[in-house]
């Protein structure tokens, strides 16, 4: 669907981390570049007792904390402030919320409006029954729901349904700000805009697929949170199966929502389950211990945490995706804490040519990869054989170079855009592409339950890795069994 332009954004939770960090810088870059509609109000609400002039200075704190010295102007800054309401709102208190719906009845105008909820997942059905109970649970009314939605399957199917009972699914945008990523998109205009590529992204052609999604990171005040979901739920569940359904869709028809997320649907549905015959050979859980990261010593899990607990940082499986396109080919996907680097990519393996004129002894040829870097910095590398200089008295030598496409230099005069810029013009518009339809999201709460099962009947515990490595060695075995090495 793509709707009528909203005339109010009302941000939940717009005191908290996520809002400091990435909405309200993401909303001045939308501002200081003129793309926010000239009609639009923001209207934030917290528990927090701010009155109008603090949240402001809050908003102002948070755009220069975030953004560099050049990229500030004071004049978007103000611009952006004159948008700026604030009303605080106590989320189990009827009254607060009734009082809170007249305000956004009345600063929408009659126009539509989008309510981002950035809040903990337990007070999205709330929420949404007190908006329908006061007037605004009609067609001109979109939520945003950040994730995780959920704990499995059945605390996801929860939620949906209790957002179902006043929002249809059209005006549901649930939130993998993945997806709002340059890179991501990329992924997309690599396959579908290039003739090159398709016809060799396919089991014929490839061996393997490599997606991995690395954090030097700890825990970093989140330890609550973080050792209630685990590698598997924070990571796995929604970034990673989101990468993998961009690389195995087949082409949709056209770039809109309903064609785009049917194909991602029909991956999800394709993944092999991994349960309680698989996940031991098929998956490595680990957990970080004390060592170094950078140069720098950091401390374990557990001491971060204060406590014991038996939840994986780490997570490193196979999958494999049982349709035509697919079928043999694995799958690797690997994620965690206080790896060496920080790094997403996904990297894809050619098969090797089927026979080598330049077998002479010496080094042996290296098959073709495809590596889309994703962060810290985007660029695609083509990696391929080419003759090493010299007179060749021995025979032909050959190097594995890399076609190098950096994006921060061929792209240098375009400003790189945080993810929500990308996700609040969608919203705003009502543009779902980029957004996480229901079936998807249920879809891959039931695989990875699956994993989850599997492990508990198993016994299966994270095994210790020390910070600043790349997981526990099992991990390493995983791949190599079926003769294939993690790029590290």
């Amino acid at each position: 669907m793509t709707g009528t332009t909203a005339s109010l954004l009302t941000i939940f939770g717009a005191t908290g981390d996520l809002a400091r960090r990435m909405l309200l810088p993401s909303l001045y870059g939308l501002e200081r570049d003129g793309l926010l509609p000239p009609s639009l109000r923001i209207l934030g609400t917290a528990r927090s007792e701010l009155d109008l002039d603090g949240f402001r200075a809050l908003v102002a704190e948070a755009v220069e904390r975030q953004l560099p010295g050049s990229d500030r102007d004071p004049a978007a800054l103000a611009a952006l402030l004159r948008r700026i309401h604030y009303q605080p709102a106590a989320l189990d208190d009827d009254a607060s919320l009734r009082a809170l719906c007249d305000t956004i009845t009345a600063l929408r105008d009659g126009g539509d409006v989008v309510c981002h909820l950035s809040t903990a997942p337990r007070w999205y059905a709330p929420v949404c029954d007190a908006l329908g109970a006061h007037g605004l649970g009609g067609a001109g009314t979109r939520v945003m729901l950040e994730k995780p939605l959920g704990h499995d399957l059945a605390s996801a199917t929860a939620i949906n349904d209790g957002v179902a009972r006043v929002f249809d699914e059209d005006r549901v945008f649930r939130v993998d700000h993945y997806l709002g990523k340059e890179g991501v998109q990329n992924l997309l205009a690599l396959r579908f805009g290039n003739a090159l590529f398709e016809p060799l992204w396919n089991a014929r052609h490839i061996e393997q697929v490599q997606i991995t999604v690395a954090e030097t990171v700890g825990v970093e005040g989140r330890g609550d949170y973080y050792d209630d979901s685990g590698a598997s739920r924070d990571m796995l569940q929604n970034h990673l199966l989101q990468l993998l359904c961009l690389v195995a869709i087949e082409p949709p028809s056209r770039f809109e929502p309903t064609a785009v997320r049917n194909e991602k649907i029909k991956v999800l549905r394709s993944l092999r389950p991994i349960g309680r015959d698989e996940v031991a050979g098929e998956t490595v859980t680990g957990q970080y211990t004390a060592g170094a990261v950078g140069g720098v010593a950091v401390p374990g899990y557990l001491d971060e945490l204060g406590r014991a607990s038996s939840t994986e940082t780490f997570v490193a499986l196979r999958a494999q995706v049982d349709n035509w396109r697919w079928k043999g080919v694995p799958f690797y996907l690997r994620t965690g804490k206080r790896m060496p680097q920080r790094c997403t990519e996904i990297y894809l393996q050619f098969r090797a040519v089927p026979h080598s004129i330049f077998d002479h002894g010496g080094a042996p040829l290296q098959p073709n990869a495809l590596v889309i870097r994703l962060q810290p910095d985007e660029r695609i590398e083509l990696r391929m054989m080419h003759k090493t200089p010299g007179l060749d008295r021995n025979g032909l030598q050959l190097s594995q170079v890399a076609l190098d496409l950096d994006m921060q230099e061929q792209f240098a005069a375009h400003r790189r855009r945080l993810a929500y810029e990308r996700l609040y013009l969608d919203a705003i518009e009502g543009n779902g592409t980029l957004f996480v339809r229901r079936d998807e999201t249920e879809a891959a709460w039931q695989w990875i339950d699956a994993i989850h099962d599997g492990w508990r009947h198993a016994g299966i515990t994270p095994r210790p890795y020390p910070a600043g490595t790349w997981g526990p060695s099992r991990a390493v075995t995983l791949a190599e069994r079926h003769g294939h090495a993690w790029r590290e």
